[in-house]
């Protein structure tokens, strides 16, 4: 009987987990980053300090493209005509450069991170 218990405390546990797991990331923000011919847009992106976001990188190009940042610590291959998520922050203000590893003369862009 003890067995059952513990089977079911874990159960409601993990459920929790998986519930506010969800909340969490619903309640992240939302940031739409397209790459089309070989560029960002938009190029700048402003979000509040101290704040988490969800970058949401749409590729229209038949390419794949390759979101890089040293500053960012951030690097992720989108294949053409696909999408991928990348979090961002928490940051302290700044501003924080990005560019594509596949196209770097052309797909830069920065993040602008503003005192609220």
């Amino acid at each position: 009987m003890q067995n059952i218990v513990n089977r079911v405390a874990v159960l409601i546990v993990g459920m929790g987990f998986v519930f506010f797991g969800h909340y969490a990331v619903a309640g992240t923000p939302v940031i739409e980053l397209t790459i089309k011919d070989h560029l960002f847009f938009p190029a700048t992106i402003e979000i509040p300090a101290n704040t988490k976001i969800k970058l949401l990188v749409i590729n229209l190009d038949p390419t794949a493209e390759e979101f890089e940042s040293y500053e960012l610590n951030r690097e992720k291959v989108i294949l053409g005509n696909r999408k991928g998520v990348i979090f961002i922050g928490p940051l302290p203000p700044g501003e924080y450069p990005f560019f594509g590893e596949f196209y770097p003369k052309t797909a830069q862009g920065k993040v602008v991170v503003t005192d609220q």
